[in-house]
């Protein structure tokens, strides 16, 4: 008998997949619920890196922790240049971005009318804690 796997929802592994994001220190996360206004995709995962280095660290280590909840990307785009880079996991797609392509790209304004996934960042401290 073959174990079975536990399948995660599209919306509970973009979570994951922005949880992977804010232990590795990316900024401005963001999920938008595009599968309305989108067919190709359910949600986007958009976040920022600081640098070269870190927009690559921030892509990495969502691999390795999706990888985890047995999840690897379709496809990646934009390594090792790491401007933006895109992995597509089919039901969902991660965008981290360097700032000033963040700024220049602006998928927040293009998909304005996508709502936003809720998400809380458990790396923030949570206020009046302590």
């Amino acid at each position: 008998m073959e174990k079975e796997v536990p399948t995660v929802d599209a919306p509970t592994t973009a979570r994951l997949a922005a949880d992977a994001i804010a232990d590795k220190k990316g900024l401005d996360i963001t999920i938008l619920e595009v599968g309305d206004l989108f067919v190709i995709t359910d949600f986007f995962v958009i976040a920022t890196g600081t640098s070269r280095p870190h927009v690559q660290a921030l892509a990495e280590g969502v691999e390795e922790f999706l990888k985890e909840h047995d999840r690897a990307p379709l496809r990646d785009e934009g390594l090792p240049e790491a401007e933006w880079v895109l992995l597509d996991y089919g039901d969902f797609m991660v965008h981290i971005f360097q700032p000033e392509a963040r700024a220049y790209y602006d998928l927040e304004r293009l998909w304005r009318d996508a709502p936003r996934l809720e998400w809380v960042d458990a790396s923030q401290p949570v206020a009046g804690a302590g």
